[in-house]
């Protein structure tokens, strides 16, 4: 793929034990901003070890995003967590989805795989396929890829401690979301560590105070419980 082409955006916070499998499978030639939110382990060094450019933010996932795309200089944007792989083949769907003109107007996501043996996941895969391809919401764990013209029309991240990813594609709308034929696989230690069901819940709570207008730094103590 033309990487000279994509600016890949990571917000970090104590990333270091997953950080460095991300940027692994990252290609050579993009630009690669790391955007620190105060983080006590190696993560700034892991990052500039591997030739990323670290950017250092107050912490809170919007306002990270929000100053890693600014701080980009290529024409497209690629939005990804510090606990998420993108799995072989993945830069021929990006080529693709960039090459065809009608996508700068458009965004694009990944198809979410955990990384964890079961059940439990490879059923909360598919509500999150159909989340996002028929309701229009794909979280921030599936990548977001935009154009840099459209991503500033939209008016780019907001500073938001919590539902940043909703916030933004709910401006992209619906049609305009792509999903690619690649996979990001993310890590499922939340998941893992307070039950599929609870996690879920928990997340879907969360959403629903943020369609009724409850302000999302109150969603984001719930949250962070």
């Amino acid at each position: 793929m033309s990487a000279e082409r994509l600016s890949i955006v990571i917000p970090t916070l104590n990333a270091a034990a997953t950080l460095g499998a991300t940027l692994a499978c990252l290609p050579a030639g993009a630009e690669i901003i790391v955007v620190d939110g105060g983080s006590r382990d190696d993560t700034a060094d892991l990052a500039r070890a591997a030739g990323a450019r670290v950017e250092s933010a107050p912490r809170g996932r919007g306002t990270q995003l929000g100053q890693g795309a600014n701080a980009a200089t290529r024409p497209w944007l690629l939005f990804l967590h510090a606990d998420t792989v993108l799995e072989p083949g993945w830069p021929a769907a990006v080529e693709t989805f960039i090459e065809c003109s009608a996508n700068v107007r458009r965004a694009a996501v990944f198809r979410l795989r955990f990384d964890d043996d079961g059940l439990w996941p490879r059923l909360f895969e598919r509500v999150v396929a159909f989340r996002a391809r028929w309701l229009g919401l794909p979280f921030g764990d599936q990548g977001l890829l935009i154009s840099r013209d459209f991503y500033d029309a939209l008016g780019g991240y907001r500073a938001l401690p919590l539902m940043e990813d909703v916030d933004l594609v709910r401006r992209i709308g619906r049609r305009r979301i792509v999903m690619l034929d690649a996979v990001a696989r993310t890590s499922a230690v939340r998941y893992r560590r307070h039950g599929y069901l609870q996690r879920a819940a928990r997340n879907l709570v969360c959403l629903a105070f943020y369609f009724v207008g409850v302000p999302p730094a109150r969603i984001a103590r719930l949250y962070e419980r």
